[in-house]
């Protein structure tokens, strides 16, 4: 997906000043697809140019240069082109589980602080996502829209949620581990030939 795309969509929803759109992309879309300030205003130019949305002078732009963006009907068949094609398969990064394999592989390296600093962010995330479902989505009769909405949020809530289970489960192992002294139960490096016969015979997990 191009950031044309999630700026096609968060203006059909409501037309914006750049300013007020990179506010409202920040605490909405913003959330499974960044992109900086600077970012969204070089692309609001090249959608401009391309003609999938116009600007105009804001009503209360005054003596300032602030322009109202709306999306023209070449944008919007653009959003419906796009959004009928294959979605691309996801590709997942993260560090922290190569560093995890690195740790298997060459004993404790002492993740667990790190480990517990993440258990963190993903509670401050699931808090938030919990306060908007509160303040957004308590109400009986929803407009489909909204549903859909909050479909989405439930989404989030859900991966927080379980990364927060995984992500203690890991900490304990983690902890009663490291804690272990090497060489009774705990990680026992192989020595050099003992690790060529594992890697030629034994197939190693992959995630």
């Amino acid at each position: 997906m191009a950031l044309s795309h999630a700026l096609l969509t968060s203006l059909i929803e409501k037309s914006s000043s750049g300013y007020d759109l990179a506010r409202r992309f920040d605490k909405s879309i913003g959330f499974f697809w960044h992109a900086t300030h600077q970012q969204i205003y070089r692309e609001l130019g090249r959608m401009e140019a391309s003609g999938w949305i116009e600007s105009s002078s804001a009503p209360d732009a005054g003596k300032t240069r602030k322009r109202l963006y709306r999306v023209l009907p070449l944008g919007q068949a653009e959003l419906q082109r796009w959004a009928a094609e294959p979605s691309s398969d996801m590709d997942l990064r993260d560090e922290f589980m190569v560093r995890l394999r690195a740790d298997a592989a060459l004993g404790a390296l002492g993740l667990a602080p790190e480990l517990a600093r993440r258990i963190q962010l993903h509670a401050e995330k699931l808090a938030l996502y919990l306060d908007i479902e509160q303040r957004d989505f308590a109400a009986p009769d929803l407009s489909r829209a909204a549903r859909i909405h909050h479909m989405i949020l439930k989404k989030g809530i859900l991966y927080e949620e379980n990364s927060i289970a995984w992500a203690n489960e890991m900490l304990t192992l983690l902890q009663a581990t490291d804690a272990t002294p090497t060489g009774t139960k705990g990680h026992q490096h192989p020595t050099p030939n003992k690790q060529r016969r594992i890697g030629a015979d034994t197939p190693k997990p992959g995630l």
